[in-house]
């Protein structure tokens, strides 16, 4: 799913993972990996419109166990998800709860995060 394809503008507009990539440490061939996931979250979010805070923890838990299952990744390529990889991470689930309307709490879409 392509970013240039959200309904939403600010998402669409938005540079996900943007201190990751201004980081040599994190390989940009998979922090590619990591905002293709993010950008599923919006496709996600945009197709099924979540009721509520239950509904969109939800999807964003789904999307960190992905962000779980590319530590390896990671890791392969002499990297990890460390600290700035967290706050960069969560700051974009952050970003895509308000964008989307929602006032979540930051730890709770991230709750199920393994980094």
């Amino acid at each position: 799913m392509v970013q240039e394809t959200l309904k939403n503008e600010a998402a669409r507009n938005h540079t996900f993972l943007a201190d990751m990539y201004a980081d040599a440490y994190f390989p940009d061939q998979v922090v590619d990996h990591g905002k293709a996931i993010l950008v599923r979250l919006c496709h996600r979010i945009e197709e099924q419109h979540p009721a509520d805070l239950d509904a969109l923890y939800s999807l964003t838990h789904s999307a960190t166990n992905e962000f779980n299952d590319l530590q390896a990744e990671f890791e392969a390529n002499d990297s990890e998800l460390e600290t700035g990889a967290r706050e960069s991470i969560g700051m974009d689930f952050a970003f895509i709860a308000e964008a989307y309307g929602y006032k979540a709490d930051v730890e709770e879409l991230i709750a199920t995060r393994e980094w």
